[in-house]
């Protein structure tokens, strides 16, 4: 089973994630942000992982620690649940429409983090979310996960169609790239031998 709970614990944040990398794109989630709840419960669905999330942060100052220390410990949590990364497919891709917004998501379980970000939102905040924490949240995840990451969101008039197209798209090209390939069931897919 790649089922695996990840706890991390600073003086700004008390966060517990818990994924089943094989699950049914369930989600249990306590951010404290219900926006960032919503987001993380695309990735579930899309990616057809379940994952729990109960995190205590700092919210009083801002939602900034919360977040990032939540995307590091998902990252966390991925890169221990796929372990040495036998007989996955390595890379996903997805793009996805909500009415005008269209993203693309390109990923490479690579073992070497890397992010590549381009969004313009069309606003700088969704309710009381600021926009610029998503990608603080994919950083964190991208540098613990250790996964080379493309985001681009290519069309959106909308700034929470944008944001939702980002991480349905992530959901989806994740579901590829962690997929079991049948025809390299005990491999490494890398010519290195190891990621």
């Amino acid at each position: 089973m790649r089922q695996v709970k990840v706890t991390r614990n600073t003086l700004e944040t008390q966060i517990s994630v818990e994924v089943n990398l094989d699950g049914c794109g369930h989600s249990k989630l306590n951010t404290g942000i219900p926006f960032l709840d919503h987001m993380l419960d695309q990735i579930a669905r899309h990616g057809m992982i379940d994952i729990t999330v109960d995190a205590k942060g700092d919210l009083h100052i801002d939602a900034h620690h919360t977040v990032e220390d939540i995307g590091i410990t998902l990252g966390q949590a991925l890169a221990k649940a796929w372990g040495e990364k036998k007989g996955v497919r390595r890379y996903g891709h997805s793009y996805i429409p909500l009415d005008e917004a269209l993203s693309r998501v390109v990923l490479d379980l690579s073992g070497r983090p890397g992010l590549s970000y381009r969004i313009v939102f069309a606003r700088a905040r969704i309710g009381e979310f600021d926009v610029d924490l998503i990608r603080e949240f994919f950083q964190g995840l991208v540098n613990h996960a250790m996964i080379t990451l493309h985001i681009d969101n290519l069309s959106g008039d909308n700034a929470h169609h944008q944001a939702e197209t980002v991480f349905k798209a992530f959901g989806r090209a994740l579901r590829m790239a962690i997929e079991t390939d049948s025809r390299a069931i005990n491999l490494i897919p890398s010519t290195k031998g190891s990621l």
